[in-house]
């Protein structure tokens, strides 16, 4: 086994630069290390949800147990809103937005919070969903009411002044709670022009959530990923003076000239490569300053010829201080990526015991299907990472990293590698038919890099990838129950062709290039891998061993060449996001408005495509995965749930939306 190291938050080469950072580094931690433990990890307080994801440590957690597992079956819809007021609509009445609507909303002192499919910010009330005041444009007109729509809104609040953060197209913008006008000594009339840091006049565009962590405002960046060609601009993360919208700090995604980690791009190439951004959502541990960056894919996402070594911060979880932007420490998940494994949610934050040890860690959750769970102070891990080796790349010019990180504990939560082992076997005949469809693809175990292409008779199709680039898990991230020290996973099984080709030299200086991209359809309209294709895992965080785990929906049971196996539920491959309680674990099931109709193969039924789902809500228990309850939605859900009390009553809210049906907010609540 190799001896590389993955426990330290060092690079390979530069050992002058490291021993730099390391004295700095260690004083930091010293100082932190001293601060009483952090309480971010406790879920929403006072029955309120101020943060898009519970708290500022991402658990996904209230301690509310008015519903519980005796009357959850009771819920019943208690008020529904549409995604956009009337009073828009009557200013722009030809307006148009998608059914894909993923904002959640904030709760703060009875009024909820939330953009709209347009990027405009709406407050309603919380026990009737009524409007209380909507966003102005900047311009007049129904032109300027053109935008797109992003996840949520932060709130920050000190003394008698407070402010919703909102990022709007190209904009950082503070609105006042109380009316929604804006703050006007906050940047430019109450907005910060994003664009203006970046190079060559390009338009700043993000679908995430100004976080807000200490006294500054950070935001991420959602660069174009067609990877036309080797250059690209970077997606850096940026803090602002959370009162003044003052740029404080800019963190490299890629290091640049004598920065700590350049060494990691070898041949000059961080000079040119771009992208990397935080594409999803932060977190932080707010009582210790430190805010927890997930990064994403560098120029291009399948091949990397042009970008030799081990690529940081690419799909690492790194660690900085949250004031100035320093960093502490960082973890990779993916040496050198290949695979479009981006980190996709919140690192979440937890107080475990684990062998009688007290320890304050951070658990990141993967496409690949790893939980990666480390110290959040020092950064090393809780378990042994080690380092095994993966299958190389004969692609020319790639130069695949020998080894990739693997984690002894926690067990992966869905399956991993396009293996026979893994492939559909209910019956003979589909078993037979799915070895004839993977017979033109690469197959192989997790890490099989990307091939070449080759739609020619008896050709190469690429390499089928799994879990595939929508994952294992996304955005909708994981959620953990501090009581309890446990923390759960939905996943979805849903395969990818990951196949490049050669670059057209008059259109890219990219020598190969991603090909099709689709997803992977099996036998007769079945799933070409073993279910569940939708699951929910449970974990047992202080022994790192699975609890329990559970198909999320019915998946295709009736279809005719299974019905008469009497299977029993398969689970259906959405995304959706947990939302736990004292008593219980809320699901959706995620929903048919998110599927990308232009990656499925020729024929697949929609039911296979990855982000399917049914429009129920369940009720889990959540020691056994028993469900509890199963409410009807109108449609299925495309944002995160979240719960608050307003008024003695606990209400459960959550957009949902389908691809025939529109978009709406959905409040749910005991008769």
């Amino acid at each position: 086994m190799a001896k590389r190291t993955t426990t330290r938050a060092t690079a390979k080469g530069g050992v002058a630069t490291a021993r730099r950072y390391a004295r700095t580094v260690l004083a930091t931690l010293a100082a932190l290390l001293a601060v009483p433990a952090a309480q971010a990890q406790h879920g929403a307080v006072d029955g309120e949800w101020r943060f898009y994801n519970g708290d500022s440590g991402a658990t996904k957690y209230s301690p509310l147990d008015q519903i519980d597992r005796d009357n959850a079956a009771q819920l019943q819809i208690a008020w529904r809103r549409p995604p956009v007021d009337a009073s828009i609509l009557d200013q722009a009445p030809d307006l148009r937005y998608g059914n894909s609507f993923r904002a959640t909303p904030i709760m703060v002192d009875g009024v909820l919070y939330a953009p709209n499919p347009i990027g405009f910010v709406e407050a309603f009330d919380a026990g009737t969903g009524e409007t209380i005041w909507v966003e102005e444009p900047f311009a007049g007109g129904a032109e300027g009411y053109r935008g797109t729509g992003t996840r949520g809104v932060s709130w920050w609040g000190e003394g008698e002044e407070a402010r919703i953060l909102l990022q709007r197209g190209e904009y950082l913008m503070a609105l006042d709670p109380a009316t929604g006008e804006r703050i006007e000594h906050f940047g430019d009339g109450g907005r910060v022009n994003l664009s203006d840091a970046l190079p060559g006049g390009l338009v700043h565009a993000w679908s995430g959530i100004p976080f807000v962590a200490r006294d500054v405002v950070v935001v991420g960046h959602t660069t174009n990923d067609t990877f036309a060609a080797m250059e690209a601009p970077r997606g850096d993360t940026r803090a602002y003076d959370v009162r003044t919208g003052e740029l404080r700090w800019v963190f490299h995604v890629i290091p640049q000239g004598g920065e700590f980690g350049v060494e990691t791009w070898e041949d000059g190439s961080w000079e040119y490569t771009g992208h990397g951004s935080v594409w999803s959502i932060f977190s932080a541990d707010e009582e210790r300053g430190i805010l927890y960056m997930p990064m994403s894919s560098p120029t291009s996402d399948m091949y990397g010829g042009h970008r030799p070594g081990d690529n940081l911060y690419a799909q690492a979880v790194v660690a900085v201080e949250a004031e100035t932007g320093e960093r502490l420490w960082h973890f990779q998940t993916i040496r050198h990526p290949l695979w479009d494994y981006d980190l996709p949610a919140a690192p979440v934050l937890m107080d475990i015991t684990v062998d009688g040890r007290d320890i304050e860690a951070v658990a990141v959750v993967t496409k690949q299907a790893f939980v990666y769970v480390l110290d959040r102070v020092t950064g090393e891990p809780v378990w042994p990472i080690e380092d095994r080796p993966v299958p190389q790349s004969d692609v020319p010019g790639e130069v695949t990293a020998a080894t990739q990180p693997f984690p002894t504990k926690p067990p992966p939560f869905d399956l991993q590698g396009s293996t026979e082992d893994n492939l559909i076997d209910f019956t003979p005949e589909l078993r037979q038919e799915a070895l004839e469809i993977v017979s033109r693809y690469t197959i192989g175990p997790l890490f099989t890099p990307p091939t070449i292409r080759d739609d020619g008779p008896g050709g190469n199709l690429g390499t089928i990838q799994l879990p595939g680039s929508q994952g294992g898990a996304n955005w909708h991230g994981a959620a953990f129950d501090p009581e309890t020290q446990r923390f759960y996973v939905p996943s979805e099984t849903g395969p990818f062709v990951a196949d490049i080709e050669p670059g057209d030299p008059d259109f890219t200086n990219l020598r190969y290039v991603k090909g099709t991209r689709l997803w992977m359809g099996g036998p007769q309209g079945l799933p070409l891998f073993k279910p569940p294709y939708g699951r929910i895992t449970a974990y047992d965080m202080s022994a790192g061993g699975i609890l329990w785990q559970e198909p999320n929906g019915q998946g295709p049971t009736d279809h005719p060449a299974i019905r008469h196996l009497n299977l029993g539920p398969l689970g259906n491959p959405g995304r959706p996001a947990p939302l736990l309680t004292r008593t219980l674990l809320f699901a959706g099931e995620g929903s048919d408005a998110m599927i990308v109709a232009g990656r499925l193969q020729p024929g697949q039924p929609l039911e296979t495509a990855p982000s399917y789902g049914e429009p129920i809500f369940r009720a889990w228990d959540k020691a056994t995965g028993e469900i509890v309850a199963e409410i009807d939605l109108p449609a299925g859900t495309t944002g995160a749930p979240m719960t608050y009390m307003h008024e003695g009553r606990q209400y459960i809210v959550v957009a949902v939306g389908g691809r025939e049906v529109a978009p709406e907010w959905i409040a749910l609540s005991l008769p």
